[in-house]
């Protein structure tokens, strides 16, 4: 294996592009096609893969193996980071064609027949899962899965509802479990309360709820001609909290439409002033939310819902068709500016129950 000492002991190159990335392992790739199909030194292949994805983007990762005799499969996954996953896709589709290779952007859904984890002395598969949905009438469109497992208890809770969601990672595949189920539940079979369903039947059912929900909703907009904004002032911590909302947005019947909210945050020093910005710093961060309120000006893909400031940190809301876009324009954004440390995250909320608390508030 003196090929191993040859590819460590060189120079590392910092990668920052997705082009870095590929040029580093298309360099490497036949030492790391070797260490695949033996089997061994794994962990030479896999501390600078992790390394070098980790260089690219934080909450990067990946599963390796050989697909046939002859071609390696090497999956980069997110697992699970709503907004890392287009940046995963982005990463995949750029990669070059190297003979013996295939390369996959997140975790596949596996044939039923083929998924069986062991995890804690537990084994997870179709012999001992099965699920049923929850319906609310107030919520028609929310996706609210129960899944039963036979071996749950009150003491093994933990590690059963652990190993039940691994088990619906690779069943489903990642991005239809990360994407697919709004709320999930592990019980055991003594808190039934409906019927239960064969769990290879699930991959159908949320093909059909999602299909459902596609059409119901696909080419809806809101009226956003004349909406009231409303200011709210309250406190966390006994710390002031102030928010300017879209009240007329917040009672839109068609919240549905936009299932996934976008949180951004803008942390400033606010240490002077009880957690609020002086007006030097606010009206450096109201220029900063407003650059990033330009360049999600598109109804059609998202809907500004409002920001709150308080606790050192702005926070702007938006509903957003997809979660893709949004991560994109967000990470390019944030990249052009160094003056304030901005984070977002991206989530399913049909019905923006994250706002809820502003309908009591007036």
């Amino acid at each position: 294996m003196g090929f191993l000492s040859n590819l460590f002991n060189k120079k590392e190159e910092e990668i920052n592009t997705n082009a870095d990335f590929w040029n580093w392992f298309q360099n490497n790739e036949r030492a790391f096609y070797k260490i695949t199909k033996s089997g061994e030194y794994i962990n030479k292949f896999h501390e600078p893969l992790s390394e070098k994805l980790n260089q690219l983007r934080e909450g990067y990762f990946f599963v390796s193996g050989m697909m046939n005799n002859d071609t390696a499969e090497l999956i980069i996954t997110a697992d699970g980071n709503i907004k890392n996953l287009v940046f995963v896709e982005t990463l995949i589709a750029e990669a070059p064609s190297i003979q013996g290779w295939k390369f996959t952007a997140h975790k596949p859904a596996l044939d039923i027949e083929n998924v069986s984890i062991s995890m804690n002395g537990y084994t997870f598969s179709d012999q001992n899962l099965s699920f049923y949905a929850k319906e609310d009438q107030n919520h028609p469109d929310e996706i609210d899965i129960v899944i039963v497992n036979s071996d749950f208890t009150k003491e093994n809770s933990e590690d059963i509802t652990v190993g039940t969601q691994i088990f619906l990672d690779n069943f489903l595949g990642e991005i239809n479990f990360a994407t697919s189920i709004d709320n999930l539940t592990v019980v055991g079979k003594e808190d039934v309360t409906q019927e239960l369903i064969p769990i290879e039947k699930l991959k159908a059912y949320l093909i059909w709820r999602e299909k459902e929900f596609v059409e119901k909703y696909e080419a809806i907009t809101p009226n956003l001609e004349d909406n009231t904004h409303s200011i709210f002032e309250y406190s966390y911590n006994s710390r002031p909290i102030v928010a300017v909302m879209n009240t007329d947005l917040l009672e839109w019947n068609e919240k549905s439409s936009y299932p996934w909210i976008m949180k951004i945050s803008i942390a400033y020093d606010g240490s002077y002033n009880n957690g609020m910005p002086n007006q030097m710093i606010s009206g450096l961060i109201d220029s900063a939310g407003d650059k990033i309120t330009e360049q999600l000006e598109n109804p059609n893909d998202y809907l500004y819902i409002g920001r709150e400031t308080g606790c050192d940190t702005r926070n702007i809301f938006f509903a957003c068709k997809g979660f893709r876009k949004p991560s994109l324009i967000l990470d390019a954004l944030i990249n052009q500016q160094t003056r304030f440390d901005i984070n977002y995250s991206i989530y399913k909320d049909k019905y923006w129950m994250t706002f809820s608390s502003f309908q009591n508030l007036e």
